[in-house]
């Protein structure tokens, strides 16, 4: 892996994140650093269980507006997850 190719997973990653932050409505508790944590991960997520569905990669295996979007909504449902977890975790 290149130096270009990782510069290039952060950048698309933390916009991922940052995107999917401000929807769930979580981005005032997360920094540049989870954002880009969770524009990757929701990346993985969305390329294993949305790619499939759609017949699309994620971020990861090439950039597109559907990989974008696939990631996109991985990031999504990572952020869901988490806020589920953290709301029963308090109760």
């Amino acid at each position: 892996m290149s130096i270009v190719s990782i510069i290039v997973w952060l950048v698309m990653g933390g916009l991922v994140g940052w995107i999917a932050s401000m929807i769930m409505g979580t981005d005032a508790q997360q920094g540049i650093v989870l954002n880009i944590v969770v524009g990757i991960v929701g990346a993985l997520v969305g390329g294993w269980l949305i790619g499939p569905l759609l017949g699309a990669g994620s971020i990861n295996e090439g950039i597109s507006v559907m990989s974008f979007v696939v990631s996109l909504i991985g990031a999504i449902i990572l952020l869901a997850l988490l806020t589920l977890f953290r709301r029963v975790a308090k109760h």
